[in-house]
């Protein structure tokens, strides 16, 4: 049995040499990209119902106060955050005075502790609700420079001083193709303002959560302004499709925002030269409700309207996001003159490939409200432009034989070496 037992670790052996000479390499690790510092501001409504009572016996103005204190004391030090109040200092009766009543009383940059409790202590719930405006402001303190930015929103009613409407406003915001993100927090159980928040949310891709709770609202607030450290990239580059491929955006690499209406078709152009592939996706998301049934359609297409390959997406309603994407390699050069079967077949158009190829994003989205088609549902489109990949030439092996000559050879030298090696062992267990 000690002889089996060395057989079998000789052959194990062998197995790892083998695997080794087919091992891809490491690759080197690359160096982190820096990233730009959290960008959040929390806006708070101060209005005059944040004095109910309601919450574990605790009014709605203390249990935020108490959030808020706590989250600054845990806010990493790198964060950059920002506090704006709504409804806070305006007491007559002038509706629209009061609709305008809101204040940054902390700027956004490295936070201040004791002068941002400060601030939040001193805060007595007064006036209206202004949520739209007060979205529009934070939006401005936040800037458009840089990487993603987030507006936490905490209140306990819908708006009162529309217009602007809340939910236009975010829509406006989202528009911008500055990476604004808005996430609400509501303090009552009231299906307004449930629903309200929920447009505000979804309009920026944000989220909306009912805080019943001090220890549910203070848990939701951190985990947001985490999330913002989590998700700080670059945003993609706004950019504005044509309506035909004639004229389009010339786009290469990166990532790029754009808004699409119902029904509607959007053209870039892409240069690709011969020996590239074409990579690109695009995601669209509804941000507004729409009727069940609808989809995205990307297409890739030569200058002269013919397709060259297309991808796509549908869904029936219970879809958040609906992505699609495609590949597509230029051809080999061009056929000289001097070859007649070539040159037939450019002739015919199957051998010349375009040098620049033209995008299509299409889509079957139709809105609730008929008029609301505007601004047009946003969508990121991704484009990369790499050295085509190999593909073999079917039916036969292509030029993946050299792999399957090498693992032929470790197959046919292990299984004579294990052959060998099971004689010796029979043998000299039999002398034994």
């Amino acid at each position: 049995m000690l002889n089996g037992t060395r057989s079998l670790t000789v052959l194990l052996g062998l197995s790892i040499v083998f695997s080794s000479l087919v091992a891809a390499p490491a690759l080197a690790d690359e160096p982190e990209p820096v990233a730009e510092p959290s960008r959040v501001e929390l806006v708070l409504d101060v209005s005059g119902s944040m004095r109910a009572a309601d919450i574990g016996g605790r009014s709605r103005i203390s249990v935020a106060q108490q959030a808020f204190n706590e989250v600054v004391d845990a806010l990493p030090d790198e964060t950059h955050l920002g506090i704006r109040v709504l409804g806070a200092t305006y007491q007559g009766k002038d509706k629209a005075v009061a609709c305008r009543d809101t204040q940054q009383l902390v700027p956004v940059g490295p936070v201040d502790r004791a002068a941002a409790k400060d601030a939040i202590a001193t805060l007595r719930p007064t006036g209206h609700t202004p949520i739209g405006l007060a979205l529009r402001e934070a939006a401005g303190d936040l800037g458009t420079e840089g990487g993603n930015r987030r507006i936490v929103l905490i209140t306990d009613g819908e708006d009162t001083c529309a217009p602007p409407d809340p939910c236009d406003v975010a829509r406006e915001l989202a528009a911008q193709g500055t990476k604004l993100v808005v996430d609400t927090l509501g303090l009552a159980p009231d299906e307004k303002v449930r629903r309200q928040l929920l447009c505000i949310a979804g309009a920026t891709g944000g989220t909306y959560t009912a805080a019943q709770t001090p220890e549910q609202l203070t848990k939701r607030i951190r985990q947001l302004v985490r999330r913002a450290e989590d998700t700080n990239t670059p945003a993609p580059a706004p950019v504005a499709g044509a309506r035909e491929c004639a004229g389009a955006p010339l786009l290469g690499p990166g990532v790029y925002a754009d808004r699409e209406k119902p029904a509607e078709h959007r053209w870039y152009r892409v240069p690709v030269a011969d020996g590239q592939e074409l990579r690109v996706s695009v995601s669209v998301a509804p941000d507004r409700p729409v009727h069940r049934d609808y989809g995205v359609l990307l297409r890739a297409t030569a200058a002269d309207g013919r397709e060259l390959v297309r991808g796509t997406d549908a869904g029936s309603g219970r879809t958040d996001v609906l992505s699609a994407g495609l590949r597509w390699s230029a051809g080999e050069p061009e056929p000289s003159a001097g070859d007649p079967e070539s040159s037939q077949e450019g002739a015919e158009g199957e051998g010349a490939q375009p040098t620049e190829v033209c995008l299509v994003i299409s889509n079957s989205f139709a809105p609730v409200d008929r008029q609301d088609g505007q601004p047009g549902l946003p969508f990121e489109l991704v484009v990369d432009v790499v050295s085509a990949s190999d593909t073999p030439d079917a039916p036969g092996l292509g030029r993946g034989w050299m792999l399957l000559l090498v693992l032929g050879a470790a197959g046919l030298l292990t299984g004579v070496l294990a052959g060998w090696l099971t004689r010796w062992w029979i043998a000299t267990w039999r002398t034994n």
